[in-house]
């Protein structure tokens, strides 16, 4: 059964959120609420619109040159079963997941412990850009970041070491 999500919009083809031509879900809501964020339109709750998982992959399915999809926010592990059931439907399609989150690494394992909605997520993630915005480390010499303390991880060699493992820029 499709779930729905509640969404800011939608990029079907950027070059700027993740390696290769990605599709980019924004998802609407962000408790984080990180002052200077890049997308403030999507911290409120009740903005966006709502849509089902099978009708964002139905969009997904009409460009054959995708690499993956990425999932951006707002927060998109403030609506996890939705997310989950997208990334479901990403890894049947064999693209790639990258996630952006406001959480760190650490909390998002924490959050997986209690919800095995995060968890399917993160089993299935390729690379998780962690951490909140922080304006006063604002870079842009830092490829798929806004702030230096934002990291890139590989999220499988992480779980499979027990220990975050970035990736070299």
């Amino acid at each position: 059964m499709s779930e729905q999500l509640k969404i800011a919009g939608i990029i079907r083809e950027s070059i700027v959120d993740g390696p290769g031509i990605r599709f980019v879900v924004f998802t609407q809501g962000c408790s984080h609420r990180c002052p200077g964020c890049h997308n403030p339109q999507t911290h409120d709750p009740e903005g966006g619109n709502w849509i089902s998982t099978d009708r964002i992959l139905e969009e997904i399915d009409k460009n054959p040159l995708l690499k993956g999809v990425t999932f951006s926010g707002g927060e998109p592990f403030e609506q996890p079963r939705a997310m989950a059931e997208l990334a479901k439907g990403v890894m049947e399609r064999d693209l790639d997941l990258v996630t952006y989150s406001g959480y760190t690494f650490e909390e998002l394992l924490q959050m997986a412990e209690e919800d095995e909605d995060i968890r399917y997520i993160l089993e299935h993630c390729r690379m998780l850009i962690d951490g909140r915005f922080q304006l006063e480390n604002k870079t842009l010499a830092l490829p798929f970041r806004g702030s230096t303390n934002q990291r890139l991880i590989d999220v499988q060699a992480s779980l499979e070491a027990g220990t975050v493992i970035e990736f070299e820029d």
